[in-house]
C-alpha cells in the first residue's frame, strides 16, 4: 500500500488539489441531517443512492464510519450563472472523486469508499431506486444521505461553507473519501 504522499499524486492526478486529510471520527453524523435530507430535499425517494432505499439507518452509518480510521475532505468551489449548470459541474466532479476512488482500492487500499458532493447525477434520469439504477457500480450517496453534518465536519477543519442567499455567492461542496 501507498503511503500518503503517493496517494496524494493519485489526488494531484485527478486534478484534484484542495483537500485535507481528517481523521473519520472526525465526521459529524446527525439525525438532524438526514431529517433534513427527508424533508428538504427534492431528491429524497427519488434516486438510488438517496434514502431511504438507497441509504442504511444513521445507526448503521456511525457503524461504517467507525470502520476507518482516516479520510479526506475534498473542497470544490464554483459560481454558476444559470442553477441548471450545478448538475453538470457536479456531475463532472464526482466522476473524478470516483476514478480517484478506484485508483485508491487499486493502490491496495480495499475499503476505499467516496461520499460524492451532492446528489449523484450520473445518468441524465435516475429510474430512482437501487434495484433499476442502470450504473449501480457508479452510483454513491451524498455526505448528506449519509446523516453527515457538512457545515459542522467542514468548519471543523477550516472550511468555508455558508447557506446561500442568492445564486450570485460561491458555491461550496465537499466530498469525502474514506480510507482504511
Amino acid at each position: 500500500m501507498l503511503g500518503k504522499e503517493k496517494l496524494e499524486m493519485l489526488f494531484d492526478e485527478q486534478g484534484l488539489r484542495d483537500y485535507c486529510w481528517i481523521q473519520a471520527t472526525d465526521i459529524e453524523v446527525a439525525r438532524w441531517a438526514r431529517f433534513k435530507c427527508m424533508y428538504g430535499c427534492k431528491h429524497y425517494g427519488k434516486q438510488g443512492a438517496c434514502p431511504p432505499g438507497g441509504a442504511p439507518s444513521v445507526d448503521e452509518i456511525r457503524e461504517f464510519f467507525n470502520e476507518y480510521q482516516d479520510a479526506v475532505l475534498f473542497h470544490f468551489t464554483t459560481t454558476h450563472e444559470k442553477r441548471e449548470d450545478n448538475h453538470s459541474w457536479t456531475r463532472e466532479n464526482n466522476r473524478r472523486l470516483l476514478h480517484l476512488e478506484r485508483a485508491v482500492f487499486l493502490a491496495g487500499y480495499y475499503k476505499a469508499f467516496v461520499l460524492f458532493m451532492g446528489s449523484c447525477y450520473n445518468c441524465r434520469e435516475c429510474k430512482g431506486d437501487r434495484v433499476s439504477c442502470h450504473t449501480p457500480h457508479l452510483s454513491r450517496p451524498s455526505p448528506e444521505s449519509f446523516a453527515v453534518d457538512v457545515f459542522a465536519t467542514v468548519r471543523k477543519h477550516g472550511y468555508p461553507i455558508e447557506v446561500l442567499q442568492n445564486d450570485q455567492q460561491s458555491l461550496h461542496k465537499y466530498g469525502i473519501l474514506l480510507i482504511q
